[in-house]
């Protein structure tokens, strides 16, 4: 096959749904990718499920093992299952990091959890925090505190207090004249805590606030929290501002030198700058920490092993082998990839198999466009218009064979629930589209278009008999398209093939022989 520049474009979150009602994809006025729909070999991929590495075919994919499949060419072992495996077997209780916790803060301290209390099974899971407050009453822990962050995204948008009742009750029935669990603080994620790539590091100061120092607003539990803020604010459990539990006006679980604190999300993107922020020394700069307890701290997983984030954690990674990039480089492939900073590390470090350091500077370019810091809803073109202006320049330099793009807006703007806004993040990324394969027919080169995972094709809830439709926020479990633009050539349409098809498809297009770990070629 003869050796063409390969563009590949991911847009994030436009998966393929057969409904019109609530489907962003469908309503939009998008010309470029009805054309391409019509006259371009096209296919449906799996992205959610055992085809990512998940535990069940009921499990909705996302962005990072999404990336991770289509980077690597082949499945792992992702996240939740990782974590139930690990569970499961016991052996997250035998290794050196759990050890090294209980031990920390057996005499008078607290074991404290931080994370997102749902079964949304995207960041973490409510069943893995259960399993280690047990353990940790097992273990001989006198005293344990949650910090619990608000779902409304990978869940239903309003569905808190099912979690807080669940963990509430569960904490209650292991509560006796030896051991004392609770909620302590909690909050929206997208309030407190749970930032990610640098965006907004006051989300993690107000956590840092909240869940350290037992500094904010003050409610005798969390379900009066959540009424209270959802009475006065009307808005949905990711948006609500973060509170403190306190008994006679006291917090009931700072988090304080002797204590051992641990982050159960498994997912990395969103748990890094906490977990910065506990493990810096002296010389972190993100925020004022004011005071920076003496604690033992871990991570579920560890998040960035190039960086060491956490240093300490309960669950080894997957380790990720023969990578796409690190096969290109071994080819001499000069590689470009782009995006805005909501999903930058998408197409670097999730690419690249959980590696934040390049295979070969030489070969190797990677750009990063700020990301606004507003409401995606209010701005739903994000940065698509100068992503698509990089790009276009780096496709027709001639100075790469393999160039990628990520445009995050039918992730990020559907995860807001609007769906007109989301509508518009369509549309913006039609138009960049349209631009980008211009660029690609200037230079004889070969466009892949494909979505790591749906969100925008499904904007309601499925509506019950006689009541009114809801927002839905989470991704879906649709498959997602591939579209070949500027070939001839035939796809496979097994039911059974999903992203991690990818990287042998793109190894075909460049004339390389596709790694033999990797999972088939699209192509016939």
């Amino acid at each position: 096959m003869e050796k063409r520049p390969v563009v590949l474009v991911v847009m994030d979150g436009m998966g393929l749904a057969e409904t019109h009602l609530g489907n962003a994809v469908q309503q939009a006025h998008k010309p470029t990718l009805d054309y391409l729909y019509a006259s371009c070999p096209h296919t449906r991929l799996r992205a959610h499920g055992l085809a990512v590495g998940l535990p069940t075919d009921g499990d909705m994919g996302n962005s990072e093992v999404g990336h991770n499949a289509i980077g690597c060419g082949q499945i792992y072992s992702q996240g939740a299952k990782l974590v139930n495996e690990n569970i499961d077997s016991g052996e997250i209780f035998h290794s050196k990091a759990w050890k090294e916790l209980v031990a920390f803060c057996k005499d008078g301290h607290k074991m404290h959890f931080i994370g997102l209390l749902s079964d949304g099974n995207v960041h973490s899971h409510i069943n893995h925090l259960k399993a280690l407050i047990k353990q940790a009453k097992a273990e001989g822990i006198h005293e344990v505190r949650v910090h619990a962050l608000l779902d409304g995204r990978d869940v239903p948008d309003t569905s808190a207090l099912t979690y807080v009742d669940d963990i509430e009750n569960f904490m209650g029935e292991l509560n006796d004249d030896t051991f004392h669990a609770c909620i302590a603080s909690g909050g929206g994620r997208m309030q407190i805590t749970m930032d990610r790539y640098e965006a907004d590091w006051s989300m993690v100061e107000k956590g840092w606030r909240i869940h350290v120092q037992g500094e904010g607003r003050k409610f005798a539990s969390a379900t009066e929290a959540i009424e209270t803020y959802r009475k006065e604010l009307g808005v949905i459990d990711q948006d609500l501002p973060g509170f403190v539990v306190a008994k006679d006006g006291e917090p009931v679980g700072t988090i304080d030198d002797g204590d051992s604190v641990i982050l159960f999300n498994f997912r990395g993107d969103r748990a890094q700058e906490i977990s910065r922020a506990f493990d810096g020394d002296a010389s972190f700069d993100k925020f004022d920490r004011v005071k920076v307890p003496n604690v033992k701290f871990a991570g579920m997983l560890q998040y960035d092993a190039d960086l060491q984030i956490p240093k300490m954690y309960l669950t080894e990674p997957p380790k990720i082998k023969y990578t796409l990039t690190e096969e290109l480089c071994k080819h001499g492939i000069r590689e470009y990839a782009i995006s805005e900073t909501q999903k930058y590390g998408h197409v670097t470090y999730f690419w690249n198999g959980n590696r934040s350091e390049k295979f070969d500077e030489d070969l190797e370019t990677y750009v990063e466009i700020k990301s606004d810091v507003v409401p995606f809803e209010q701005r739903p073109w994000m940065k698509s218009a100068e992503i698509t202006d990089e790009l276009c320049a780096a496709i027709e330099s001639g100075k790469y064979d393999f160039l990628r793009t990520n445009y995050p807006n039918g992730d990020m703007v559907g995860h807001t629930g609007s769906l007109t806004s989301t509508i518009i993040g369509v549309e913006a990324v039609d138009l960049g589209l349209q631009r980008v394969m211009e660029s690609v027919k200037k230079v004889n080169g070969v466009l892949l278009i494909t979505a790591d995972h749906g969100n925008a094709d499904e904007m309601y809830q499925a509506p019950k008999e006689g009541q009114p439709l809801k927002a839905k926020t989470s991704h879906t479990l649709n498959r997602v398209p591939f579209i070949v633009y500027n070939a001839k050539c035939k796809l496979k349409t097994d039911d059974n093939l999903g992203l991690s098809n990818i990287a042998a498809t793109v190894a075909d297009f460049l004339g390389i022989e596709p790694n033999e770990h990797w999972n088939e070629s699209l192509l016939k």
